[in-house]
């Protein structure tokens, strides 16, 4: 199936030559990519130092920001095993049993809540330049934020509020390829994963299991990547690969090679799970409850909501 945006499209993926080992880390928008994507490098050169900036080393293949020749080129030139990065569900992009597709899933509350910010931080008329449109050409604000007419803001004419984005977003009935950031574009994309979680080469990661242990989390992938890292490397690795030390690492960790973030430290704004939680109601979140319950098995949820 085909995934396209104002700024990607699956279909870059078509003819992409694999190599033994290659590592897909498939998540959607602020979901834990970037964490991923260090956690990966950490893994793969042994070495906090990393030899060039994340972007660099991890592109992200289907962001028409950069040239499709360009990133092929890119990752042709690289020596080290691969680790690539794309938001495009699994059932967009080719399964090669040469690669392990690592997916990360967030609670989905949490993830518009960072979705919210992270618009709030993105250089649209940059983005609008870099993307060859006219200047002054509309940009959707965000996606988590909703449709002018399903704000509740008092002033039709002012920015929605988070807890507002956040209600708008819940309720929001949209196809899944036309708004995978949605929620029924994130349980879409958690839903395909999950059912392919028993493959070989498909690995399902929780964002919490990350935040609750990420040592152990690291080790797994290890294992699950065939990597060997010294006894002696683990502490420092896993210091590395934990929030405080990433946000101090920003200006060469946030996916930001075009200059379209207007603070690269506020990427990473907080690391933890709650956020979604904490602006609803009881109410409000059994809502969203009935909601997912609609969009996704049980089983998914059940892991997912823990």
């Amino acid at each position: 199936m085909r995934y396209s945006s104002p700024d990607e499209d699956s279909a870059r993926w078509d003819g992409f030559p694999f190599r033994e080992g290659d590592i897909i880390i498939s998540t959607r928008s602020k979901s834990g990519t970037t964490w991923m994507q260090m956690i990966c490098a950490l893994l793969v050169f042994q070495d906090p130092e990393l030899p060039a900036p994340l972007p660099e080393l991890s592109p992200w293949l289907d962001w028409l920001i950069v040239p499709r020749d360009r990133v092929y080129a890119q990752l042709n030139r690289q020596e080290h095993r691969r680790f690539i990065k794309t938001h495009t569900p699994l059932d967009g992009i080719p399964l090669d049993p040469r690669a392990t597709y690592i997916v990360v899933a967030r609670h989905p509350l949490d993830m518009a809540v960072s979705l919210f910010h992270q618009g709030e931080n993105l250089n649209r008329e940059r983005m609008a330049q870099l993307l060859s449109e006219p200047p002054g050409t509309p940009v959707e604000r965000s996606p988590a934020a909703p449709p002018a007419e399903a704000s509740t803001a008092p002033d039709p004419t002012a920015p929605p509020s988070i807890r507002d984005s956040l209600l708008a977003w819940i309720d929001r009935d949209v196809a899944p390829a036309d708004a995978l950031d949605s929620l029924p574009g994130v349980l879409w994309h958690l839903t395909d994963a999950w059912r392919r979680r028993h493959d070989p080469n498909i690995v399902v990661v929780h964002y919490a299991d990350l935040v609750d242990d990420l040592e152990g989390e690291m080790r797994r992938l290890a294992f699950t990547l065939a990597i060997d890292v010294p006894e002696e490397r683990w502490p420092l690795l896993v210091e590395a690969a934990g929030f405080t030390q990433m946000r101090a690492r920003a200006e060469r960790l946030a996916p930001d090679p075009a200059g379209i973030m207007k603070d690269r430290n506020a990427f990473f704004r907080r690391g933890g799970s709650g956020s979604g939680r904490e602006l609803l109601t009881d109410d409000e979140f059994a809502h969203y409850e009935k909601r997912a319950a609609e969009l996704a098995p049980d089983d998914l949820l059940t892991w997912l909501h823990r």
